[in-house]
């Protein structure tokens, strides 16, 4: 048995991990690099394997590092079916679609500008492309054992972080593998802590905050300070925030804020199509969150959605107080560009980062403090402040992964750490080494290694 990492090496996106037992193929997670223009071009790169060789992909969650790759996947080939849980099924037949329609318009956006070095710019897939791999889901429930082929069987357990997220349990006739996906939170505003694992031989575990502990802060305290703050001013908040997760968890927190007069009643745009239908997701799969019917009600009632892009130009005429909170979360991409690029110059407003920012995107640009960001092919000047609030995550910290380890029924053999900026998952590989004993490397990118129990 073989497991090759083709993605998530030293960064934190990009998710691949394809496994070869007994001449079968199954592929772990199916992401898009994103951030630094290197990592970005890798998804332009062939695969080492021709897609209609895998036999079948099992997907963590539907977070687009861990997904976006499957529209190229099935077009370039693959018939295999394409395994998840169902909140992920409906959370991706949003988020696929709206992914490659994203990627059509900033090719359409490159050509009519004429920034792009490309001639003409192309779109990696379409919304075409996208919509025809829905068809390649196949949901399955959470802790059943289900079959792969090659006597290879697997169960899906709950990771939280985000709706339908999982780690995947691997039962092959050479060992077990477990491969823990994004691990949420012990006590997330929303979703249910991560599950308890199952034994293991090999553990493939994320690294987003392996070197680093969440701090203990008040995030609707956070958020009050920062909202009072822009309206005082008369400013406009912009908030990138993830589509999934963050978006939902914002609104929750500011609809708590506003019904107990924490903060002025200042209007609420949620301008981005996915993270509203993302949110209608949660009300269907209330079982998976802590939230009441009454919770879910005002987190998807504190804001005004908008809906075309003629709404959406037209918030940047508006003039503050006001809240915008749009997608996507490291302001790679989508509507949130063209908040920026309005909003940014003044120094009345605020620009809100809520989640991790990944080294290259202008998230990371915009956290690390950069007087000017390039959009479309122009430079942006930043004078509004910007802030970062500190207690948002939907990860584990560091100690969390550990805690999460330490309920393994004994060591695996060997551990990879993933999913991480190289010293994230490197600290992570020298705490699982010195603090629970456990044989660990940092792998890079398409190494192959030998999985013998």
């Amino acid at each position: 048995m073989q497991l090759t990492f083709l993605g998530a090496t030293n960064t934190v996106t990009g998710s691949k991990y394809l496994l070869h037992v007994d001449g079968g193929r199954i592929l772990v997670d199916c992401g898009l690099f994103q951030g630094f223009k290197q990592l970005r071009l890798r998804n332009w790169t062939p695969l080492p394997i021709r897609p209609d060789e895998i036999d079948a992909v099992i997907l963590t969650h539907a977070h687009i590092d861990h997904s976006g790759y499957v529209p190229l996947l099935v077009r370039e080939g693959f018939t295999g079916p394409i395994y998840c849980s169902h909140a992920t099924r409906s959370l991706l037949e949003i988020l696929l679609p709206d992914s490659g329609r994203l990627q059509e318009e900033e090719a359409r956006f490159a050509n009519a500008r004429g920034f792009s070095k490309h001639r003409p710019a192309l779109p990696l897939y379409t919304e075409a492309d996208a919509r025809t791999s829905l068809a390649s889901l196949v949901a399955v429930d959470f802790d059943v054992a289900h079959g792969s082929g090659k006597g290879v069987t697997f169960r899906l357990t709950p990771a939280g972080h985000i709706l339908g997220a999982a780690s995947v349990h691997l039962s092959t006739p050479f060992g077990r593998i477990v491969f823990s996906g994004d691990v949420g939170r012990p006590n997330d505003p929303i979703m249910n802590p991560p599950g308890v694992p199952d034994e293991a031989d090999w553990l493939v575990v994320e690294s987003t905050y392996g070197d680093r502990r969440h701090p203990d802060v008040d995030v609707e305290g956070e958020l009050a300070d920062a909202v009072n703050t822009v309206a005082h001013r008369g400013g406009v908040m912009v908030v990138p925030a993830f589509a999934v997760g963050r978006a939902q968890a914002l609104m929750l927190h500011l609809a708590r804020l506003k019904k107990n007069q924490r903060i002025p009643s200042v209007p609420v745009y949620l301008n981005s199509p996915m993270a509203t239908d993302a949110t209608r997701v949660y009300h269907k799969f209330r079982r998976e969150h802590r939230l009441s019917v009454e919770e879910c009600a005002a987190m998807c009632g504190v804001a005004t959605i908008v809906n075309s892009v003629e709404e959406s130009k037209a918030l940047n005429q508006r003039r503050g107080p006001m809240i915008i909170i749009s997608a996507s979360g490291m302001a790679t991409g989508g509507r949130v560009l063209h908040h920026l690029k309005a909003f940014a110059p003044n120094p009345r407003n605020m620009i809100l980062l809520t989640g991790f920012q990944a080294g290259g995107t202008r998230g990371a640009a915009l956290a690390a403090g950069a007087e000017n960001i390039k959009i479309h092919g122009e430079w942006v000047p930043v004078r509004a402040e910007v802030r970062q609030l500190q207690g948002s995550s939907a990860h584990a910290d560091a100690d969390e992964l550990l805690a999460w380890m330490r309920t393994f029924s004994h060591r695996p053999d060997r551990v990879f750490v993933t999913h991480g900026e190289p010293n994230a998952a490197d600290r992570l590989r020298h705490r699982i080494e010195n603090e629970l004993g456990w044989s660990c490397g940092v792998p890079d990118y398409r190494e192959t290694v030998e999985l013998q129990a």
